[in-house]
């Protein structure tokens, strides 16, 4: 049995989410502060990819970073770099596809956030940095836990965009679902079926840390009041 559709996977999901958990961080932070009509804007149009059915986003990616499209072009031109149908293709993918569930959980955590701890750590002078990683991260980091594990579990079971983007090449660019697609072609069912006890088996850990981070999150709000 063939490993690297699993270390494929791994590898991009780790990336993916690595770049989401900032990225996400970021924008839901600024976001929550917004203006009310420029929230509800952006809130659309950073959450469209959760709605959107994954090829239409592997599409558009395309449409941007193709070999013939100005980005793609520019990049394969002045580096000999493809930004498509390489195994480094599927993060482009992944990244867009899990950044909603970052995003819409983490801006969920900040608006939880009682203010009157940041005005009080105001008073006595310190700064907004240290406010941010020192008081409010610790008070939201159960739900920004729970969302970089969910969106983790989401790229590691990424398809339609990924698909789209980077193919499927033995090797090169297979990841466990292109493969379980690709198995079920060509009519090997038991291989498919391991591929598929392989990603239920990562899922259900997954998903059982998230219920952990939750029960936590739950003592310790019973604990605060």
């Amino acid at each position: 049995m063939d490993l690297f559709p699993l270390i494929n996977s791994l590898r991009i999901a780790l990336i993916s989410t690595f770049i989401i958990f900032f990225l996400g961080i970021f924008a839901a932070y600024y976001i929550a502060k917004a203006p009310r009509v420029l929230k509800g804007v952006l809130d659309v149009i950073l959450t469209l990819p959760l709605v959107l059915p994954p090829t239409v986003v592997g599409y558009l990616l395309l449409r941007v970073l193709g070999p013939k499209r100005v980005i793609g072009k520019w990049f394969l031109t002045m580096f000999g770099i493809k930004l498509t149908m390489m195994w480094w293709s599927a993060i482009f993918a992944t990244t867009v596809v899990i950044f909603p569930l970052m995003y819409r959980t983490a801006r969920g955590a900040f608006e939880a956030f009682d203010k009157t701890l940041a005005y009080s750590a105001q008073t006595i002078g310190l700064s907004n940095t240290y406010i941010f990683w020192r008081i409010r991260m610790p008070y939201c980091k159960q739900g920004i836990m729970a969302g970089t594990v969910l969106a983790f579990a989401r790229a590691l079971g990424e398809y339609g965009a990924t698909s789209m983007i980077a193919g499927y090449t033995p090797g090169r660019t297979a990841t466990i679902s292109t493969t379980v697609y690709q198995l079920w072609r060509t009519n090997d069912d038991a291989l498919a079926f391991r591929w598929v006890l392989v990603n239920m088996a990562i899922s259900f850990v997954v998903l059982l840390a998230v219920n952990m981070l939750e029960k936590k999150e739950g003592k310790e709000q019973k604990g605060a009041a």
